[in-house]
């Protein structure tokens, strides 16, 4: 994916942000590479759009450095302006305009010359599959064909860093999974995209994964190695009577990372060293409650986030 000839899209260190006495975003370092899709998770208040922000060169930061393609984010705000794409959450799309008036009016904004307009503007319609909707108005299309639109006026000037701010949100599921798709066509083409987003689902199809807790990054890595180097122990899934008493009961134990309800099992992620099947069903026994099975089930990034968000409440850092 990454070719020695591009320079780094994107290299952030000790990027801080403080609202009075509130650090929204506390040294944040990362690397992107050219033409990765950069998952960047987190709870609501976490950063995330702070951090975006700061990058896109409409916030400054309290300390810290960003680099886009070897410019300086904060000295040279107005030199990135034509080199990156945002789509926020509110994305600015005009409802009065039809689609095809909201497309020229961002290519006014984005200066495209006049020559190739149209043809962008083609480009962009058969992309984001809006060919047959050029005159409808706007405030008349659903969420899905919004987002793509809105999509679409993000990358009429073809930026080489994307940033996506839960582009998603509030779009039913097979929309969700064509928009995915679109990322994918685009950084199959070249454009290194940076999203944020709640959904795990999504998160699993990222390149790459970056996760915010409380201001700072707590880990970043891909799908796989965030599974394999945080849930050293094993995810399993307990059938238990009283379920509810054994969550608990879990969630106090020494050596078990996360007890949860999921359907009528516990889902929980434990140090597999310390705990044994056996073990544990004589542990709940002596707490007068009875496993009917035990089984060991795939982990999830929402494993491992709800790991990681439980060690930075306990002030650990991992």
């Amino acid at each position: 994916m990454h070719n020695p000839g591009q320079s780094t899209p994107l290299e952030v260190h000790g990027l801080t942000k403080k609202f009075g006495t509130f650090t929204a975003v506390d040294h944040v370092s990362f690397t992107v590479q050219p033409g990765e899709v950069l998952g960047y998770l987190g709870p609501n208040g976490s950063g995330k759009t702070t951090t975006i922000r700061m990058l896109c060169g409409l916030l400054t930061p309290t300390e810290g450095t960003a680099n886009l393609m070897g410019i300086d984010v904060f000295k040279n705000p107005e030199r990135i302006k034509p080199l990156i794409g945002y789509m926020s959450q509110k994305f600015s799309l005009y409802d009065d305009l039809t689609v095809l008036e909201n497309l020229q009016f961002y290519a006014g904004v984005y200066e495209i010359p006049e020559a190739g307009e149209k043809n962008r503007i083609d480009e962009i319609l058969h992309l984001a599959g809006l060919q047959e909707r050029t005159s409808s108005l706007t405030q008349e299309l659903s969420g899905g064909w919004r987002q793509r639109l809105a999509l679409g006026c993000a990358i009429l000037h073809r930026p080489r860093l994307l940033f996506l701010d839960e582009p998603t949100s509030g779009v039913d599921p097979v929309a969700r999974r064509e928009f995915w798709d679109l990322i994918y066509q685009m950084a199959s083409e070249g454009t290194t995209v940076f999203i944020t987003t709640h959904y795990m689902d999504e998160a699993e199809h990222c390149n790459r994964v970056a996760f915010m807790y409380r201001s700072r990054l707590m880990a970043l890595d891909t799908p796989a190695g965030l599974k394999s180097t945080y849930l050293h122990g094993a995810a399993w899934d307990l059938g238990a009577n009283p379920l509810l008493e054994t969550v608990e009961e879990l969630s106090h134990t020494e050596g078990v990372a996360q007890a949860s309800l999921h359907g009528d099992r516990a889902h929980v992620i434990l140090d597999s060293i310390k705990w044994s099947p056996n073990l544990l069903t004589k542990y709940l026994a002596g707490k007068g409650i009875t496993v009917t099975s035990i089984e060991t089930v795939q982990s999830t990034l929402e494993d491992v986030f709800t790991l990681l968000a439980h060690r930075g409440r306990a002030g650990e850092t991992g």
